[in-house]
């Protein structure tokens, strides 16, 4: 009880300081310092999708309107930009990533794969990167199923091939990793370390020595060691990782902070200043006594920075690649193996209670469909539906959502975000029609515009394929309301800030061939220009 009350009070604690003025308060004083004439600017406002022209002041938009109208406003201080027919749109708000995941450890590569490299492959990957590291230092790659899976590829080989440098092997979509002893002794883990809540380490047939493979917040501090093995390398990899944001117009990015704990999060984040809006989402990192809230519970003091903190997220279960989303049908080739819950139903539960006395939002990774549909009726059980709309609790990804459930998470207010590359058989337009909310956060893939050419092209059933605006809403406003925004950003209108982005092609009627290759031409950020393409804005703007 002492143990729930502490945690309970920690989470109280955590703060929403992305306080902004909402838009009904925004008053004009003078002229506006930025107009946008002539273009085809898509509000996300059903009520008036579209625009030709708009009017910034400050950090907000002032007013919308004919290009005549708004080209009345300027005064001899406005700068003034031609769009030529132009499209534009609100900025992109990726609703799920994880930043910090960068090559800041020396690190080989490979392309996405689910079974992976070889073991072979790995084994000359990890010979090359000793060659050239220096003792102690951290090395890390990309396996797949292949290596994860096999049990000559564990612990004690991975020492064989590096015994003075700690290794971290992990599969791309980030639930499992190989780990050596020298990775072990640099945490000051034993070689016989229980195993943290909602995590797990596999052991040595017959004993309880580590074997290697670990999964879920087992991985949690292996993850922040790769990640700040270099600092100085790690802030320059956020910043470059937030320009080319920039550059496909994403302006604010939702951080599920699983590689940055509270304080390297607040340390890290600061340092990088980033140019597009930041929300630090806390995942706390578990030990075999619980979990690490009060790391947390410290507030982010942003200032003057785009970087803001709010929400908690827990993972509830795995993935199916893995075969650890928890289902209601055994996995092929695995008779009587339905996947695992990370979290015991009570803790499960626990969480949920928290929830409901917090004023933290809070979001679940959950894409099993037995899982799904545990945290459905779990809800259901321990508030009215009244009181969870309020909430606005998030399932991440969703693809274990099943028919059954959907009325539910519509009556329940659950927001799924959605992502394109793992989600090609999520019933999207169903959802949509029903009234779910559904935002889209495509988890590291940093083109937008891929992602909309899936969720409008590559559902398993055609007839469940977005329209071109349903997905640039689902990626703006409401990606906004999936983090209580919508009132400040996620469509063009007056009194809104003033976030967005010119494209170098319509994204509502290019071919969907070429959907993947537009870019930002312009992209503004409270209201200032912050990034510009250097060979498709020459002319467009003068004072």
């Amino acid at each position: 009880m002492k143990r729930f009350l502490l945690t309970l009070l920690a989470c109280l604690a955590l703060r929403l300081p992305y306080a902004q003025a909402p838009a009904t308060a925004f008053r004009a004083k003078q002229g506006p310092d930025l107009i946008m004439l002539n273009g085809k600017l898509f509000t996300a406002d059903s009520a008036r999708p579209y625009v030709e022209a708009l009017a910034i002041q400050g950090s907000r938009i002032l007013a919308t309107g004919t290009s005549a109208m708004i080209r009345n406003l300027a005064t001899a201080h406005t700068t003034i930009v031609d769009l030529q027919g132009k499209t534009g749109v609100p900025g992109f708000n990726d609703a799920h990533d994880h930043l910090g995941m960068v090559e800041t450890a020396n690190t080989f590569r490979a392309p996405f794969s689910v079974p992976g490299l070889s073991k072979q492959a790995v084994a000359d990957s990890v010979r090359r990167l000793v060659s050239q590291a220096r003792p102690g230092q951290w090395l890390s790659g990309p396996i797949g199923l292949t290596v994860l899976r096999d049990p000559t590829a564990g612990r004690r080989f991975l020492d064989s091939l590096a015994p003075n440098n700690p290794v971290v092997l992990g599969v791309p979509w980030g639930h499992g990793m190989l780990i050596n002893s020298a990775a072990l002794r640099a945490l000051h883990l034993t070689d016989t370390a229980s195993d943290p809540l909602g995590g797990w380490y596999e052991r040595q047939p017959g004993t309880t020595k580590l074997a290697g493979p670990l999964f879920e917040y087992a991985q949690f501090p292996f993850w922040q060691a790769v990640a700040t093995a270099n600092p100085t390398a790690l802030v320059r990899e956020l910043q470059a990782y937030a320009q080319q944001q920039l550059t496909f117009g994403i302006t604010t990015v939702q951080n599920m902070s699983s590689l940055l704990q509270g304080t390297a999060a607040r340390q890290y984040f600061g340092a990088a200043a980033l140019p597009v809006r930041t929300r630090l989402i806390a995942m706390p990192s578990t030990t075999d006594q619980g979990r690490n809230v009060r790391e947390w519970a410290v507030p982010f003091n942003a200032g003057r920075s785009l970087t803001y903190a709010s929400g908690v997220k827990y993972m509830i279960d795995g993935t199916s690649l893995e075969q650890n989303a928890l289902r209601t049908t055994p996995y092929p080739g695995r008779p009587g193996w339905y996947g695992r819950l990370n979290f015991p139903p009570d803790t499960l539960r626990r969480l949920l209670r928290e929830a409901l006395v917090s004023n933290q939002q809070l979001m679940l990774h959950v894409t099993g469909d037995s899982a799904t549909t545990l945290v459905v009726q779990l809800m259901k059980d321990l508030a009215p539906a009244a009181v969870w709309q309020r909430k606005r609790v998030r399932i991440e990804h969703g693809t274990g959502i099943r028919a059954a459930s959907a009325q539910d998470i519509k009556k329940l207010g659950i927001i799924v975000v959605h992502t394109p590359q793992y989600g090609m058989r999520s019933p999207l337009r169903s959802w949509l029609d029903l009234g779910i909310p559904v935002a889209l956060g495509p988890d590291g893939v940093t083109n937008p515009f891929l992602s909309i050419q899936v969720v409008t092209t590559q559902q398993a059933t055609p007839t469940e394929n977005l329209t071109r605006e349903q997905a640039v809403r689902a990626y703006t406003i409401n990606s906004a309301y999936a983090e209580f925004a919508e009132a400040i950003k996620g469509t063009l209108q007056p009194g809104k800030l003033a976030d967005l982005a010119i494209l170098s092609a319509d994204v509502f009627s290019v071919p969907a061939a070429q959907l993947p290759s537009i870019r930002s031409v312009l992209t503004i950020v409270n209201g200032k220009i912050v990034y510009r393409h250097p060979a498709k804005t020459t002319n467009l703007t003068r004072p």
